[in-house]
């Protein structure tokens, strides 16, 4: 069988508590796989899954369930992502980013989508011992869906539950208390550029600011190289040179609200105040650069907060 953490650096002790749980035949009903996104939750709860659905099987079909698992369409696996409401219908956040759907709200897991795990673990396991579910980002659902779902942990069956989170903090305690906890480390630097020279350009690794971005996560790394080719030269440099006059200010500031959506422009404050504080240090600009985020998520008018930021520097 091929190893299923394959590719999973820098989390030993983790990878070491769930292989034990498997050799021992000591398997909770509820795991909690909490830290950081980008650093490796997703490929452990998919290989922590491909065991759990391995266990008792004929060896000859372990290549089919390994495929089966990797494109999460093993009848007795069910894989929950947060979703958008988009025309009556559940999106995904990979499927609204193919469609073009931009949302200011924050995708969630629904209490639909819990009563669909209700309904799946009703039913018993096709071809494995147990079912296995997997609720990516668990720190999102609204309270309902939180009470809902430990109804089901409660008495889940031959199954077991994988709720991947940022913090434990963020899920009820009624809802933690129920599951084996299994944390999982930001990356130290060796490990991170293990990870990145195999996945990212050179640009990246050589970029300071990206890097000090990614805070240890090989994940959060390749989402910052997206963003950043997403930005157009015509802002990006202005604003790293910043303007010489109120009118090239109120330029760049139309540009920038016209150009960027939302969430674009919320990256790119956090880029500005990395990159600030590696080159300049200066406190009283990332204030600055604080206080727009706040403004942005307010839903103040982007034009006025872009406005209002780049001439400060002219007061």
């Amino acid at each position: 069988m091929n190893n299923p953490f394959a590719g999973l650096k820098g989390q030993a002790a983790a990878i070491a508590l769930l292989e034990a749980a498997i050799a021992r035949d000591r398997i909770a009903p509820a795991y909690l796989f909490s830290g950081p996104s980008g650093i490796g939750r997703t490929i452990a709860a998919q290989g922590f899954s491909q065991l759990l659905l391995s266990q008792g099987q004929d060896p000859a079909h372990l290549p089919r369930i390994h495929r089966n698992v990797q494109a999460r369409n093993h009848p007795d696996l069910l894989w929950v992502e947060p979703t958008y409401q988009h025309q009556g219908k559940r999106v995904t956040v990979s499927e609204a980013a193919e469609l073009g759907i931009s949302r200011k709200a924050p995708p969630q897991v629904r209490i639909e989508q819990i009563r669909e795990i209700t309904e799946f673990l009703a039913q018993p396991p096709l071809e494995a011992l147990r079912c296995v579910v997997v609720i990516e980002d668990a720190q999102t659902m609204a309270e309902a869906a939180a009470n809902a779902l430990l109804k089901t942990l409660e008495e889940p069956g031959r199954a077991t539950l994988i709720l991947i989170a940022s913090s434990p903090d963020r899920l009820l305690s009624t809802l933690v208390s129920r599951c084996q906890c299994i944390p999982f480390y930001r990356l130290c630097q060796a490990d991170l550029m293990t990870v990145l020279q195999a996945k990212a350009p050179p640009e990246l690794l050589a970029d300071e600011t990206l890097m000090a971005i990614a805070q240890g996560s090989p994940g959060e790394a390749l989402r910052a190289w997206q963003e950043f080719q997403a930005i157009p030269d015509t802002i990006l440099q202005p604003l790293l040179a910043e303007p010489n006059r109120p009118q090239d200010a109120l330029l760049l500031a139309k540009a920038i609200a016209k150009e960027l959506e939302l969430e674009r422009q919320l990256w790119l404050l956090d880029y500005l105040q990395f990159h600030h504080w590696q080159h300049q240090r200066q406190s009283s600009q990332l204030e600055q650069l604080e206080q727009a985020k706040r403004h942005l998520r307010s839903f103040a008018q982007p034009r006025l907060v872009w406005d209002c930021l780049l001439l400060s520097r002219f007061n």
